[in-house]
């Protein structure tokens, strides 16, 4: 099916205030409205509107990390932010890409990383992963991404099912029940603040379990596509210490199609202006150079690659196409 996205108004608005030179459109594919790939999508679009002459960027409204893919292969989007696992399967024709891989697509940046937060209430006496063991857990809606994240940490701790009260719920079930009594603890896999979290911890102490150097190593042995980050202190009422956790990166994709002088604008504009885009989302505090070369699955645009090695940092072989 082929897709078509349309330009909002604001896009032709300014497509028509531009001088005679006509302006290049790009279309940044992000998610739903209540996301942060949104917000970022058009965070960015801002920073190449105001900072790469002859373009014109706008963020589309898509069904986020699977149809993104889509539209990077055919073209109908020139820029999309998806999910580091979905990213790894187009790329290498895995999982749901099996049979229709999508070698072209390329990573530009990793930008944040949806971080894998375990939460229960000050005084439940569960202080580890290891504690869990016995009691009430939310796993996460079923078949949802943060259920796939739950039970790959547990397993690979020698946590099962068996061993604790499983529970599928989703992220205000999660957060309800935690408040209510009715669970010991839960997982989100998320982008951090999220809201579901920030308002149980205007009502109650909440406390987020941090995973130890080894319980971190073996989920990572695990699932490769997750990457070691840190929950800030303060990112939550009540949780005053750095955190850390195991996150699924989202990653900033183009085609390898993409000219290599606008990959390198891109990249150079988007890092150089980086305070821009951390004014329009916290979650972009965390895209830095460092985490864009720990964590993304799939080989770098060479316009990328340019820019990463113009700043003196080195690209590993794996990311090089």
């Amino acid at each position: 099916m082929k897709h078509t996205l349309h330009f909002g108004v604001a896009a032709l608005a300014i497509a028509a205030a531009a001088p005679a030179a006509a302006q290049m459109q790009l279309s940044i594919a992000t998610g739903g409205t209540g996301g942060v790939y949104y917000p970022m999508g058009g965070g960015l679009a801002e920073i190449i509107n105001t900072h790469i002459d002859g373009y014109s960027a706008t963020a589309e409204v898509t069904g986020a990390s699977v149809e993104n893919m889509g539209l990077i292969a055919t073209g109908d989007a020139d820029l999309a932010i998806a999910l580091a696992d979905t990213v790894a399967q187009a790329q290498t024709g895995t999982g749901r890409f099996e049979g229709q891989q999508l070698e072209m697509v390329r990573g530009l940046a990793s930008l944040y990383a949806n971080m894998v937060q375990i939460v229960t209430l000050e005084g439940s006496g569960i202080e580890s992963l290891a504690d869990l063991a016995g009691h009430r857990v939310s796993v996460g809606a079923p078949g949802s991404g943060t259920e796939v994240n739950a039970l790959q940490i547990l397993e690979a701790n020698g946590i099962t099912y068996d061993d604790i009260e499983e529970q599928r719920l989703n992220f205000n079930e999660t957060a309800d029940a935690l408040a209510n009594g009715d669970i010991d603890a839960g997982f989100w896999s998320v982008g951090a603040p999220t809201s579901s979290i920030l308002n149980l911890a205007t009502t109650q102490s909440i406390h987020v379990i941090e995973l130890s150097p080894e319980e971190m190593d073996a989920a990572i042995e695990a699932n490769p596509i997750f990457a070691r980050t840190t929950l800030a202190g303060g990112t939550y009422s009540g949780v005053d210490g750095d955190v850390a956790v195991v996150g699924v990166p989202n990653v900033l994709t183009v085609s390898s199609a993409m000219d290599e002088d606008l990959a390198y604008e891109i990249t150079k504009a988007m890092f150089e202006n980086i305070a821009d885009l951390q004014a329009v989302h916290p979650a972009a505090n965390q895209t830095t150079i460092e985490f864009t070369l720990d964590a993304t699955p799939v080989p770098l645009h060479p316009g990328a690659i340019r820019y990463y090695e113009e700043t003196g940092a080195e690209v590993p072989d794996r990311m090089r196409p």
